[in-house]
C-alpha cells in the first residue's frame, strides 16, 4: 500500500526568518489525519533567512536529528556542544532527561536550508548525548546509504528506537533496490528533486507512507535526494499520554 503524501498539502510556517513546511502536525499546524507515522513524529522542512534562527530552548525524551541541504547551520547546547553542521552532515540529540539547545544560520548573507525530524524514542529519560556523523555524496550517489539505526552499525548514528535512516543520491539510470523485511513500515521523504519508488513518482517535499510491501525499487532520478524511515508496523507514535 503506498499513501501519497504531496508536498503543496503540507503546514506552512512563513515567518520573516522562517519558512517552514509541516509534513505533521506542528505548532499551529493541526491535521487530525497527519499526526506522524509508527514513531516518526515531525518532519520540518526549514529555510532559514542569514544570521538568523531558533533561540535557546528545551527539550526532553525525543530523538531529534538535523539534516542540512544548503548552507551551514550553528548548533550550541546544554551539554557543552558547538558544532557547524553543513551539507552531508547528519546531528542526532538524544534529549533524554532534558536539554537546551539554539539552532542559527551560520552565515550573514546566504539561508541555510535543512530538515528538522523528531523520532519518539523507546527509552526515557536516558543521558542526553549528541552525536554528528559526515556522509559524504559517493556513499549516497545511486544507493542508499544508512545513516541512523539503533545499534550504530555501518558507522551509522544510534538512535533509541527500532528504527533505520537511510539517505540516497539518484540522478538518470541510477538505481537501487531495500528490501525492507516482513512486518515493517516505511516511510519515504523527497527532500529535493524527483524520483519513482516502485513506479510512484514522487517529487520535491513529497512523502509517502508504505504499508504492506517486501521491497522498494529507487529508479528514474532527477536530481534527487531521498530520506528512506524504515520502521515498525505501528500507525503513530506512542507519546506516553
Amino acid at each position: 500500500m503506498f499513501e501519497l503524501r504531496k508536498a503543496k498539502d503540507r503546514g506552512v510556517a512563513n515567518l520573516s526568518w522562517l519558512n517552514s513546511q509541516h509534513t505533521f502536525s506542528f505548532g499551529h499546524y493541526y491535521d487530525p489525519q497527519q499526526q506522524g507515522f509508527s514513531d516518526l513524529l515531525v518532519i520540518n522542512d526549514d529555510r532559514v533567512q542569514p544570521g538568523m534562527g531558533f533561540g535557546t530552548h528545551p527539550h526532553a525524551d525525543m530523538e531529534i536529528f538535523s539534516y542540512v541541504l544548503e548552507g551551514a547551520l550553528e548548533h550550541k547546547d546544554s551539554m557543552g556542544t558547538g558544532s557547524i553542521i553543513k551539507p552531508g552532515d547528519v546531528q542526532m540529540m538524544s534529549a533524554g532527561t532534558g536539554i537546551r539547545h539554539s539552532e542559527y544560520n551560520l552565515s550573514k548573507t546566504d539561508p541555510v536550508h535543512f530538515l528538522q525530524i523528531w523520532i519518539v524514542p523507546e527509552k526515557k529519560q536516558v543521558t542526553p548525548r549528541y552525536q554528528q556523523v559526515h556522509f559524504d555524496d559517493a556513499q549516497k550517489r545511486g544507493r542508499l546509504c544508512l545513516i541512523i539505526s539503533p545499534d550504530g552499525k555501518q558507522g551509522s548514528l544510534s538512535v533509541y528506537q527500532d528504527v533505520n535512516v537511510l539517505a540516497g543520491l539518484f540522478n538518470g539510470t541510477e538505481s537501487a533496490e531495500l528490501n525492507i523485511g516482513s512486518n515493517r513500515y516505511v516511510y519515504i521523504h523527497v527532500a529535493r528533486g524527483s524520483l519513482a519508488v516502485n513506479g510512484n513518482r514522487l517529487n520535491e517535499g513529497d512523502g509517502a507512507r508504505i504499508r504492506d510491501e517486501q521491497t522498494l525499487r529507487f529508479t528514474e532520478g532527477n536530481n534527487s535526494e531521498v530520506l528512506v524511515f524504515n520502521l515498525r508496523p505501528n500507525e503513530l507514535p506512542n507519546l506516553g499520554r
